[in-house]
């Protein structure tokens, strides 16, 4: 496995780039403004399209009973509770403690009590290595300061045949779509969270994070340098969304 290469003094946040010791926390402030409204909005914002994204990434991911799961950057439960019902042990993680409480509440009301909740930051992870035998991370990669770090931690903590999966906007290839997305998502997700949230800076901050993540082969190339093999990517709509996979052996 390589070692993650020394990190840069600057990193981007959204358009901007910053001094990489601030990213954690003005990150944790975007989650923190609008935790109590993200499940609402990602209806929003997609149309209800994300759950079928989701239902579909928890598919190829394939949980089985008994298994040890760590779900990161999931904090309101989405990816988790989809993951429980099929048997394996799930440690939900992240970073933003807002996010961990909107889950545990919605985990009491639908009285699933067999979770495991640990707030974490993905580039340092407390537990000890070859804990779990997958490791899930959806539409949260691109939020990690030094995305490099977390991907070897995915690494460290997954058993010899674990595997890693990760479900992340991308860039779509579908001719005329991109423009039309491009336009929706620069112009309209910012006023639809000032008009649901309150809130139209945070998702402009969302909006532009996608804009500065790797492509899909630029993303798939660092899960190798991880260590990870048997790399692939499979795209959605294009590559609006894709779903990135590696195995640990």
């Amino acid at each position: 496995m390589n070692e993650p290469v020394n990190s840069p003094s600057t990193v981007s946040f959204g358009y901007e780039d910053i001094d990489a010791r601030e990213k954690t926390a003005r990150v944790g402030e975007v989650f923190s403004a609008v935790a109590r409204k993200y499940d609402v909005m990602n209806d929003a914002m997609s149309g209800g399209m994300h759950r079928l994204w989701k239902d579909r990434f928890v598919r190829r991911v394939k949980p089985r009973s008994g298994e040890q799961i760590l779900d990161m950057a999931g904090g309101t439960g989405d990816i988790a509770f989809r993951m429980e019902a099929r048997g394996a042990q799930i440690t939900v993680s992240d970073i933003n403690q807002e996010m961990l409480d909107v889950g545990l509440e919605r985990a009491v009301k639908r009285g699933i009590d067999t979770l495991v909740w640990s707030r974490q930051n993905a580039e340092e992870l407390t537990f000890a290595d070859k804990s779990f035998d997958a490791y899930t991370i959806a539409f949260g990669i691109r939020n990690v300061t030094h995305i490099d770090k977390a991907l070897a931690e995915a690494y460290r903590v997954l058993r010899r045949g674990g595997r890693f999966y990760c479900l992340e906007f991308s860039t779509t290839e579908w001719p005329g779509f991109k423009e039309v997305y491009d336009t929706y998502s620069h112009k309209l997700v910012p006023r639809i969270g000032q008009a649901i949230a309150g809130d139209a800076d945070s998702y402009r901050y969302l909006i532009e994070s996608i804009r500065r993540f790797p492509t899909m082969p630029e993303f798939e190339k660092m899960i190798r340098e991880a260590g990870f093999t048997q790399t692939k990517v499979e795209p959605i709509m294009g590559g609006l969304v894709a779903i990135h996979s590696g195995w640990k052996v």
